[in-house]
């Protein structure tokens, strides 16, 4: 399928010149993270979304929706690919909140993307959603420090036991590098992220699927909804935070902060 990339460049606000040049990934990077909410109402409302490219243009580009990271890496690296970016798609176990010993499944979708011109290839990730989240791409160059403004990450090496070299991403908070995934370059393909998706969207213990988890990053701050818990997060790190009433007052606060409208008669469980 050919994407309208009309559509989602108006959807994102971008209006580059649409080529696949290394400050053309960084601004639509940037773009589509403030662009198009992450939220899982799909799962917590009882269905696995789908990931083929013509639902996912009429819900994240035509709809007043947004995705968690399956739907939102997805699309973004159809876009990629449309403009000529050689992309490969990988996987990442989330350690973020993990305890100590906890290992936890690679379920996190991310890519690597390659750029004509320069000497090694970025790694992009538009669906994490997380107050660590990247804003701009990183270089795959271990070792590499990023300050994509209010945001400064890391990509380091850590010790496993597989045969391919482990990459841990960081974000440094309050003066400390704390981890957020770590992946390896093997390539992933789409019926991989099917079965992942499948598990994250139906599986009765998986997160997604006991509480609305919304979250946009929007200029000065960022915004996350966990249940009926609202937490703002300043650029400079002040947080504020309120407990929602109820699944009514949440619909109105996905609409009018998040930008999420879901159809008239949805209810959402408190």
């Amino acid at each position: 399928m050919t994407l309208d990339l009309d559509a989602y460049f108006a959807r994102i606000g971008w209006t580059g010149e649409p080529r696949p040049t290394l400050e053309v990934l960084r601004s639509l990077h940037r773009a589509h993270l403030s662009g198009i909410p992450f939220e899982n109402l799909d799962a917590v409302l009882g269905s696995a979304p789908s990931l083929a490219l013509g639902d996912l243009e009429a819900k994240l580009v035509r709809s007043e929706r947004g995705g968690y990271c399956y739907e939102h890496n997805t699309l973004f690296s159809a876009v990629l690919r449309q403009l000529g970016f050689p992309v490969t798609l990988l996987v990442a176990r989330v350690v973020l909140g993990a305890a100590p010993g906890d290992i936890r499944p690679r379920t996190h979708m991310l890519m690597k993307v390659d750029v004509e011109g320069e000497p090694h290839p970025y790694l992009a990730d538009v669906g994490f959603g997380a107050t660590g989240a990247l804003v701009e791409p990183i270089a795959l160059v271990e070792d590499a420090e990023l300050f994509d403004g209010p945001r400064h990450h890391r990509l380091v090496h850590v010790a496993h036991d597989g045969p391919l070299p482990m990459w841990e991403f960081q974000a440094e908070k309050g003066g400390a590098w704390e981890p957020q995934y770590a992946f390896t370059l093997e390539p992933f393909e789409a019926p991989d992220y099917e079965v992942i998706n499948w598990h994250i969207a139906t599986h009765p213990r998986s997160p997604f699927r006991q509480a609305v988890y919304a979250q946009r990053t929007r200029p000065g701050s960022h915004l996350l909804l966990a249940g009926l818990d609202l937490v703002e997060t300043a650029d400079d790190g002040t947080v504020e935070e309120r407990t929602l009433k109820d699944g009514d007052e949440a619909l109105r606060v996905l609409a009018d902060d998040f930008g999420i409208r879901l159809p008239e008669g949805t209810r959402l469980p408190e």
